[in-house]
């Protein structure tokens, strides 16, 4: 969704008073009758997805419910305020909504400080959970076995590029690069021979949070090593991978983008809103070559939205991101996705529940992935031909699912992506080399991970 761009976390903490608690709206309270709902409003007001989603699923559930009324409780911040907001809001009984939008790499941390609930005494009556996928399961599911969320969809990312641009440069129209060295030809071909345009963009720094760690450097980083291994952690060991010649490279081919001035100029790049600028500007203006980013970029040029542009897919092409040197499988993705949990301090969590079984009928579920531009999470939706042919782009963005990856969302995790974040910033700006930047972020995540570390 995205976050739907997924994510910034702690990139600039807040400190919250009672007062701008009570402007997010308060919380749950003790009336029995009203369900207070949570969720994270965008900041650009053209951008109705969720609210008019959410609109919906109010009137089928207060028509069910008789006496019992929904509230929305919207946090309309940038993402870094969003985490930090619910967060605060989580803390007390006074201000815990009864429902509320989490972001799959955040949930253990927050399963952790005990701000979630355990939902298998719910869904063990539930007969739809039976429909979700295992690893949609598997990312709302705590260290220690409970299920703390009902996942609502997941993403993929790949390659957008513009056929328009790439006629001009020369480049094919059915693309797909088979190493990391083809995506920086191509974009040093269009630094040629299509000036005026950005050849490549890869999100990058602190100010983009995890939309720079995940769908920047871990599609990097998530390429370089065998089928299988997992570059970031060591599931075995249970310990973060440092020193590892993945990282530099990943690390590399960030600083060769923005040194090469391949990429955007850095005070662009390093603008909490570009990714805004990117769905609403650059490409449905032609001004971006290629853009790796996420499977949801369609949901911001849908009817309504405010960047209304129903010939994106004609003007834009498709590519898997390729493996560094394309080793097997040949192509990389990542994977996110959001799920609705119920505070532990909520005053009225069968409510919440009912409200979740009522967004997550097949028909609102399928609802949902359509307008959110989502990859399916029940069978019964991802096998229903009406879903598959809802919009360019669902088929080739579910197919990426057999090659993505999830990010090892432990508590420590949202530590160690604003280290990620560092470590790229430094690059992208040539205030470190990549051997000091990869050095930084080996000795940051001995520190946030409390030494858990082995070294590659």
């Amino acid at each position: 969704m995205s976050v739907r761009p997924t994510a910034v976390l702690f990139a600039a903490v807040l400190t919250l008073t009672a007062a701008s608690l009570s402007a997010c709206g308060g919380g749950s309270g003790s009336d029995p009758d009203t369900l207070k709902v949570s969720f994270k409003q965008s900041t650009d007001n053209s951008v109705k997805v969720m609210d008019t989603y959410l609109a919906d699923i109010k009137t089928q559930f207060e028509k069910a419910n008789p006496g019992k009324k929904v509230e929305f409780v919207p946090i309309k911040a940038a993402d870094s305020e969003y985490y930090t907001k619910l967060q605060q809001m989580l803390r007390s009984p006074k201000t815990a909504p009864d429902l509320v939008y989490e972001d799959t790499f955040l949930i253990n941390s927050d399963i952790t400080s005990g701000y979630l609930t355990p939902l298998d005494p719910y869904l063990e009556k539930w007969a739809d959970w039976d429909q979700f996928i295992d690893t949609a399961k598997a990312a709302a599911r705590g260290e220690d076995g409970k299920t703390y969320g009902v996942p609502d969809g997941t993403d993929t990312r790949g390659l957008w590029y513009d056929k328009a641009i790439f006629a001009k440069a020369g480049l094919p129209a059915e693309w797909q690069p088979k190493t990391w060295d083809d995506v920086l030809a191509a974009a040093r071909t269009i630094k040629e021979k299509v000036p005026g345009v950005t050849p490549l963009n890869v999100y990058t720094g602190k100010p983009m949070g995890e939309a720079a760690s995940m769908q920047g450097f871990e599609m990097l980083l998530y390429g370089t090593g065998e089928p299988g291994e997992d570059p970031l952690y060591d599931k075995d060991g249970k310990k973060w991978i440092a020193g590892s010649q993945g990282f530099k490279d990943a690390l590399a081919f960030v600083e060769t983008v923005y040194q090469e001035k391949l990429g955007p100029d850095v005070a662009d790049a390093l603008d909490p809103n570009f990714g805004t600028r990117v769905r609403g500007e650059l490409l449905p203006e032609g001004r971006l070559g290629i853009d790796l980013d996420g499977s949801w970029l369609p949901q911001d040029w849908l009817p309504g939205s405010g960047h209304e542009w129903p010939e994106w897919s004609d003007k834009l092409g498709l590519a898997a991101m390729p493996t560094q040197h394309g080793q097997a499988p040949g192509k990389v993705s990542m994977s996110g996705g959001w799920t609705w949990s119920i505070p532990d301090k909520a005053a009225n969590k069968d409510l919440a529940f009912d409200f979740i079984t009522t967004m997550q009928t097949k028909a609102n579920a399928q609802k949902w992935y359509i307008a959110n531009s989502g990859i399916a999470v029940r069978e019964d939706v991802a096998a229903d031909p009406a879903y598959t042919a809802a919009q360019p782009g669902i088929e080739f963005f579910t197919d990426l699912v057999s090659a993505t990856h999830y990010r090892p969302a432990y508590p420590a995790y949202p530590k160690v992506s604003v280290a990620i974040q560092e470590a790229m910033e430094g690059v992208t700006t040539s205030d470190l080399s990549v051997d000091e930047a990869a050095s930084g972020y080996d000795d940051t995540l001995k520190d946030v991970t409390d030494n858990q570390v082995i070294e590659k």
